[in-house]
């Protein structure tokens, strides 16, 4: 029906958990499996790894994506210029949601869509 792998990654304020990849395959779309898997992840996230936020990456051109991830509470933290290469490179959008143990929503920030980088930017623990 689908399936969601994760993993925890960084340090300080930046240890968090990361949507690798979800995904449910098309006719059981829109029966909550989705929004279950992503509360689990978000759930082993914080109680498991005491995560301050979980992030994941997603293709700006993704609008339904996009719309699901932001129902979910999730928002755009940065665009990351180039990041899926191919034929077109295409940028994509650096999604996060704080956890509990952030109570100051230090790691999270609004307009995030107006704040560029490039991949060799992203974190050192990449």
């Amino acid at each position: 029906m689908g399936y969601v792998m994760g993993k925890t990654e960084g340090t300080s304020k930046n240890w968090h958990g990361h949507v690798t990849a979800i995904t449910v395959a098309p006719e059981y779309r829109r029966l909550g499996l989705a929004d279950g898997m992503m509360n689990l992840l978000e759930e082993v996230s914080e109680k498991g790894y005491n995560g301050w936020f979980v992030d994941l990456y997603v293709r700006v051109s993704n609008s339904v994506a996009i719309d699901m991830y932001r129902k979910f509470g999730y928002s755009v933290y940065r665009t990351v210029r180039n990041y899926y290469a191919g034929q077109s490179n295409e940028d994509a959008y650096d999604m996060r949601k704080a956890l509990p143990r952030d109570t100051k929503l230090e790691t999270i920030r609004e307009n995030g869509e107006k704040v560029f980088v490039n991949p060799e930017d992203l974190d050192s623990w990449r």
